[in-house]
């Protein structure tokens, strides 16, 4: 599992502690250091638990994320020259993927923002990147704009697969927004906001709810049938799916274009933080793509780091990797100069000193199989 290569002795006492921790003690998880944090890695098992999000419903805690509140009547025109996509095409109650990047198109974080009102922004960010974006989008603030950090106000956690509607109809007895949508929901149990974005490759929602109600809405999602996950089967999941992860697959050294993800990078709305760069790549030429690779033999679990070769001569290395277990064998993405990014591309995998045979696929790893 890509993320246990990277999990290393911390001193328990010195993390943050998520608000939903009696559940996952109640539930018998395994807790690890992870970004800061003490989260749970698994409970029953990294294969049942993706399998329950493939096939049904999990859920995973988020409350390690960060939450952002921007606001003010330039809200949206200052958040348009921070970020990749277009916020000006989202109406109230809808969201989208988007990047913030440095000067040179490297990126810092990749992050949801979700439009409230007109003037009013919700940003879901990444654990590690909560005190570099505040600091960063802080320094670039505006006049007629307020950021304000409401990550420690709030839990999250995250109910995906096939069964996740019924999860939460069931939790909420409300209406529940649509793709890629956010709403603030009246329920018996409180006010909570729930998002429908998900990081598996299944339908899915993000409940946020006051911290201290947190372990009250985790009781009420396992009731429904939602399986708890932890921290092992979103890596796998997302790894099915090519979802890149920052830090291993993003870096303030590598473009979104280089990340192959154009799509959410709006070249024609003005200029941008790190836009020049990303126009220029788009010109001339991309310096590496990041590609997906699939173990062509059974072999030892892919990884990060692993260096990737063709014909002998280093072509670059693993930044994600791990055993798929909706497929069954080794999955990795690697960024690698366009000419082998290709698909049908033949490479090697260095594992602990032996060559693996390996090939560029499509991406992503994994399509749900048609329905009958």
């Amino acid at each position: 599992m890509e993320l246990m290569s990277t999990i290393k002795e911390v001193n328990t006492a010195t993390l943050q502690q998520t608000p939903l921790l009696a559940s996952h003690l109640k539930h018998g998880a395994r807790m690890v250091p992870f970004a800061g944090w003490n989260m749970p890695v698994q409970y029953t098992g990294i294969t049942q638990e993706h399998l329950a999000v493939r096939q049904s419903c999990g859920i995973f805690d988020i409350s390690h994320m960060g939450e952002f509140l921007v606001s003010g009547p330039h809200a949206t025109a200052w958040l348009n020259r921070q970020l990749t996509n277009n916020t000006t095409k989202l109406q109230p109650g809808e969201g989208h993927y988007t990047l913030m990047l440095n000067e040179q198109g490297g990126v810092i974080d990749d992050l949801i923002a979700y439009r409230l009102t007109a003037d009013t922004w919700f940003l879901v960010v990444n654990a590690s990147m909560i005190d570099v974006d505040r600091e960063w989008l802080t320094g670039r603030l505006d006049s007629g704009v307020t950021l304000q950090d409401e990550s420690k106000a709030w839990a999250g956690m995250a109910i995906q697969g096939p069964h996740a509607p019924a999860v939460l109809a069931t939790m909420t007895g409300a209406a529940l927004p649509p793709r890629n949508g956010i709403a603030s929901l009246e329920t018996a149990r409180g006010r909570i906001v729930v998002c429908r974005t998900g990081y598996t490759g299944e339908d899915g929602f993000e409940l946020f709810c006051p911290a201290a109600d947190g372990d009250a809405w985790w009781e009420a999602a396992t009731a429904a049938g939602a399986v708890p996950c932890g921290l092992g089967a979103r890596d796998t999941l997302r790894l099915e799916m090519c979802y890149p992860l920052n830090g291993n697959d993003l870096s303030p050294q590598r473009t979104p274009l280089e990340a192959g993800l154009g799509f959410f990078v709006d070249l024609d709305k003005g200029d941008f933080t790190g836009s020049a760069v990303l126009a220029a790549q788009k010109a001339h030429g991309l310096p590496s793509r990041l590609a997906a690779i699939r173990m062509a033999d059974k072999s030892p679990p892919p990884r990060a780091h692993y260096a990737v070769q063709q014909d002998g001569k280093p072509v670059g290395e693993l930044c994600s990797g791990g055993v798929s277990p909706s497929l069954g064998s080794g999955i990795a993405m690697a960024y690698l100069p366009p000419a082998l990014a290709t698909v049908g591309t033949r490479l090697e995998i260095d594992i602990r000193g032996r060559l693996w045979p390996a090939e560029v696929v499509k991406k992503p790893f994994y399509r749900r199989p048609a329905q009958a």
